[in-house]
């Protein structure tokens, strides 16, 4: 029984996995890029989640027609590959504020540039 449950739902473990190294990473870590590469690990646990609860088992595509036919819902994905494009920016921003930050205090530990 607790088997099944835990191997029915290996991907929203996964997901927790994921989300919870990512905050910790964003939360102990001290340097900045790897703050921004914690970010992006708890990002993309929910683009996981998010794509993981658009599954319907028996689903097809809604591009066919027909009767009595289960469709999988297509809008989570296109929702997450809009958030792809957001998160590619948010992380090239973030790493481009972090070069600019090292080169003017020559730093990227954050409880230092706190001191600055």
């Amino acid at each position: 029984m607790i088997l099944e449950f835990i191997l029915g739902n290996f991907n929203y473990w996964i997901c927790t996995a994921l989300f919870l190294i990512g905050f910790y990473a964003m939360i102990a870590k001290k340097n900045l890029i790897k703050k921004a590469m914690g970010f992006d690990i708890a990002e993309t646990s929910i683009f996981l989640f998010i794509i993981s609860t658009a599954d319907v088992e028996g689903g097809t595509v809604p591009i066919t027609m027909g009767g009595e036919v289960l469709y999988a819902n297509p809008l989570p994905h296109c929702l997450i590959l809009t958030a792809i494009v957001v998160a590619l920016t948010t992380t090239a921003v973030a790493l481009s504020m972090a070069v600019k930050i090292y080169e003017h205090y020559g730093t990227l530990d954050a409880e230092k540039l706190m001191e600055l």
